[in-house]
């Protein structure tokens, strides 16, 4: 049984400093291939005392899945380029035209006044992915692949899996900032995306803090969306009244996103 690892790695940036990427390993057999999960904040996932704004537990939700069902995978956390820089890196430009609420400050406004999604779904895709997959014992292929985050991170997962549907089977889509996208920007965009391989959406908000409270509306309108053109069987959508806008609450619907997507997996 090979023992469990955390390792850091720093990989090109486009245009920028390198970027600090850490990637899990859980113990396993020495000939098995695990599934991968790759996540945005990786600033958040592993270790309470490195954690600003409190901690995901991703280790021990993976070594508990383990234990229960007997399945595992590969966490890769991507650190962002900390604040100011995370907000316009984890929003995309091609959705749409991006539109303020009223309730923006000027310096919100400007935090996303250009945003470089692209670049670090580029990134993603053709650094961060082909590295891990040569370096680890990843197992290959897109139904063993997956992608989560939130709330910029959130947006960033569910842009980044229909995008590249031929990548990614399943997506963690928990607390999504949606709401800077007009609905029908958002329904051409989605509708524009492959047909085919369409990738499970795991859509999750919480409503019991003014950030969640803020963020819902968008979110219940991008899920409508999904209802009226996303097949049923490539979609769940969960709304947790009391669910906050923090690492807490996300915790444990990480653990249900990651059951599912290793459940799907085998």
């Amino acid at each position: 049984m090979t023992e469990e690892k955390l390792v850091d790695l720093r990989l090109p940036y486009p245009k920028m400093k390198d970027r600090l990427v850490r990637v899990y390993v859980p113990k396993h057999e020495e000939s098995d291939k695990l599934p991968v999960v790759y996540m945005t904040d990786g600033q958040n996932l592993f270790e309470e005392e490195k954690c600003k704004y409190g901690c995901w537990h991703i280790r021990e939700a993976v070594r508990d899945e383990f234990e229960k069902s007997g399945r595992s995978a590969i966490i890769v956390g991507i650190y962002n380029d900390k604040d100011p820089q995370r907000a316009s890196e984890l929003t995309p430009r091609s959705v749409g035209k991006l539109k303020f609420p009223n309730l923006m400050s000027r310096i919100m406004i400007s935090l996303f006044a250009k945003p470089t999604g692209e670049i670090f779904d580029n990134f993603i895709i053709n650094t961060v992915k082909p590295y891990v997959e040569k370096n680890f014992p990843v197992k290959m292929g897109r139904n063993n692949t997956a992608f989560c985050g939130s709330s910029m991170g959130g947006l960033m997962s569910f842009f980044t899996a229909l995008n590249n549907t031929n990548v990614f089977c399943m997506a963690g889509v928990f607390s999504p900032n949606v709401m800077m996208y007009s609905r029908k920007d958002m329904k051409k965009w989605i509708s524009s995306r492959s047909a085919d391989n369409k990738p499970f959406l795991y859509m999750y908000m919480g409503n019991g803090d003014d950030m969640e409270k803020q963020l819902c509306p968008a979110f219940k309108s991008a899920c409508m969306i999904l209802k009226e053109i996303y097949p049923r069987e490539c979609r769940k959508i969960v709304i947790k009244e009391t669910g906050k806008h923090n690492e807490a609450a996300w915790e444990p619907v990480f653990r249900d996103f990651l059951h599912e997507f290793l459940a799907k997996n085998h």
